[in-house]
């Protein structure tokens, strides 16, 4: 049984200690851009370029770690925010700068889904999607940067299909998605480095 299968799956906090944001922003909805801002989340704290990632290190990789937990707890558009800027980090055409833009995506759905954008949902899963399906035939290997290509492509396929509620409160960390990206092996990452 693959990890997206099981029932229910138990939440784990790749990095406890990181402090969450107040709110997670929905582009549109009169929630405070984080950076731009003075009520912003993060106002005045946007952070550097952060350590590039490698598909051998990644548990090593504290952004990649955040966003994971941004993700997993319904912060979207903060996931999307620190996958988007590995990607940059890491290079756009290297694997690991495909397999970031499809985590990019698919936190890019979830920020769609608290739009309201059933049909920007079902384009950027579909998208993500399609770009995890590329970078597992390329690397060849059922696991990349700790995450199983079927739970990603099952992820992407199942987000694109869902019906969602539209009556989800502005601006609170919310999980709209059955599932979690959960890296195996779960790193012991209260000593990774930023």
């Amino acid at each position: 049984m693959n990890q997206a299968t099981q029932a229910p799956q138990r939440f784990v906090r790749l990095l406890p200690a990181h402090e969450l944001p107040r709110y997670t922003h929905v582009p549109g909805s009169g929630t405070p851009h984080p950076y731009r801002d003075p009520l912003g989340h993060s106002y005045n704290r946007k952070p550097g370029p952060p350590k590039t990632l490698h598909e051998t290190e990644w548990a090593e990789n504290r952004s990649y770690l955040i966003a994971l937990d941004y993700f997993n707890l319904g912060y979207y558009w903060e996931a999307h925010d620190e996958w988007d800027r590995l990607w940059r980090q890491s290079g756009p055409d290297a694997t690991v700068g495909r397999f970031l833009k499809g985590l990019v995506k698919l936190a890019a759905a979830g920020i769609k889904v608290r739009e309201d954008s059933i049909h920007g949902v079902r384009r950027h899963a579909a998208s993500a999607g399609e770009v995890f399906a590329d970078v597992a035939a390329e690397a060849d290997c059922d696991r990349y940067c700790g995450l199983g290509f079927t739970t990603l492509q099952f992820a992407a396929d199942r987000a694109a299909q869902l019906i969602y509620r539209d009556d989800l409160e502005l601006g609170r960390p919310l999980r709209v998605f059955p599932f979690l990206l959960l890296p195996e092996p779960l790193p012991l990452a209260e000593g990774s480095e930023s």
